[in-house]
């Protein structure tokens, strides 16, 4: 059965489905000898499919990790900055992985990594409602934080989807909360505090629905379970808030 290049050569972990296109649209991927274009499809059962000459092998197994990624690390496979990324932290991997979403460099905690790009897709799709929870460290400010961040609020003229938000202590000067949002925006959670004129001093994602970053030091990494793998694959058809 045809599919899409790109999705092809994501399933069989030769790279995420964006570099895909870029690799066939650099003329890098053939099928069957002949240039493929943006767009072609393929049978991977009966098509020769080469990415730089290089046939497909057999698609690899699935590989699920989770990292506690700390801050200082950019969450991508390669910087043109020359910054140290998520992928530096993997030693022992047995195949290539790709983040699933993005944590900033200043922020850390929960990260997925996979080499399964349906469900890459899957969880980075817009509607997608999997509740993400936050631990932020804030100083103190004078009015409720809790009101303050759960209250309605625009980012780009849009309006928020509806957060959660609890107090879990208060320490010298400090408030700790658990945030819960539903939306992936781009630094999402930094712009609200400073739309609220509050200062983070640390964001930690600590679950990702009934996924939990537990014990999980920072820097290392472990693979997931089948129950948790079925769980994420099984998100498609339910909507976990988490």
């Amino acid at each position: 059965m045809k599919e899409r290049l790109q999705k092809i050569l994501s399933a069989s972990g030769v790279c995420s489905r964006r570099k895909g296109e870029e690799l066939i649209a650099q003329g890098l991927v053939t099928v069957n000898g002949k240039k493929a274009q943006v767009g072609d499809g393929a049978d991977p059962e009966k098509d020769i499919i080469a990415v730089r000459g290089k046939p497909l092998g057999q698609k690899p197994p699935g590989l699920y990790i989770m990292l506690h990624k700390p801050r200082g690390y950019v969450t991508t496979a390669q910087d043109e900055k020359g910054r140290r990324t998520v992928l530096d932290l993997l030693g022992g991997v047995p195949g290539r992985v790709y983040p699933v979403g993005r944590l900033d460099m200043d922020s850390e905690g929960l990260l997925l990594l996979t080499n399964d790009g349906d469900l890459t897709l899957q969880l980075t799709h817009p509607s997608h409602e999997v509740g993400k929870k936050y631990l932020l460290e804030l100083d103190t400010p004078e009015e409720d934080p809790v009101m303050g961040l759960t209250s309605p609020m625009s980012l780009d003229g849009r309006p928020l989807a509806p957060v959660q938000a609890k107090r879990v202590k208060e320490e010298k000067g400090r408030t700790f909360l658990l945030l819960t949002i539903h939306e992936g925006r781009n630094r999402q959670i930094r712009r609200m505090c400073q739309q609220r004129g509050y200062r983070l001093r640390r964001l930690k994602r600590v679950a990702m629905g009934r996924l939990s970053l537990g014990d999980l030091p920072p820097g290392k990494w472990r693979h997931l379970t089948a129950g948790e793998v079925a769980y994420l694959k099984n998100l498609g058809s339910i909507k976990d808030r988490g």
